[in-house]
């Protein structure tokens, strides 16, 4: 019976075909349409929502889906370069208490400059903001802002003495 009990596990019409909905490592990426076992399909990709079956009326909502998503992305990079446009005609200036070695009593963050920033009018999450770390010294910095994956505004930062 041992023998007869894994045969029936190996069948061909004990798979199934799904789209995933997302990149699984050694499946495929998204939008991929691959074969599973019947009961990896059913037990965890379609109830965590990874895939799909792939059905006609399925593939068809998946092509509708990724065109949404594309329309959207080319929309949000856009708006990133609308904001670029206006942080790039910026100067920023921090006043601070500094030694007399120009270093700092303080530090300026990303979530100061973000305050900065907003204060002009330009609303951007501080993580957004590339900084290796709090800047300490008194000078003229250019800071890099992550706008979208493919759109980064740079804008100038002086921190001068009060």
């Amino acid at each position: 019976m041992a023998a007869g009990h894994h045969e029936r596990y190996l069948r061909d019409d004990e798979t199934m075909q799904v789209i995933l909905l997302e990149d699984i490592d050694r499946l495929g990426k998204r939008g991929s349409v691959v074969t599973v076992a019947d009961g990896y399909g059913r037990n965890y990709l379609l109830p965590q929502r990874k895939a799909v079956t792939a059905t006609p009326g399925n593939r068809k909502w998946f092509e509708q889906e990724e065109k949404q998503a594309g329309v959207r992305a080319e929309k949000a990079r856009r708006e990133a370069e609308r904001i670029q446009k206006k942080v790039e005609k910026l100067s920023l200036t921090v006043v601070v208490q500094a030694g007399e070695d120009d270093k700092l009593f303080g530090a300026v963050t990303s979530q100061t400059i973000a305050q900065l920033l907003k204060d002009q009018g330009v609303e951007i999450d501080r993580h957004k903001i590339i900084l290796e770390g709090p800047l300490k010294e008194l000078g003229v910095y250019t800071i890099p802002i992550r706008l979208h994956s493919d759109v980064e505004a740079h804008v100038k930062l002086w921190v001068v003495r009060e």
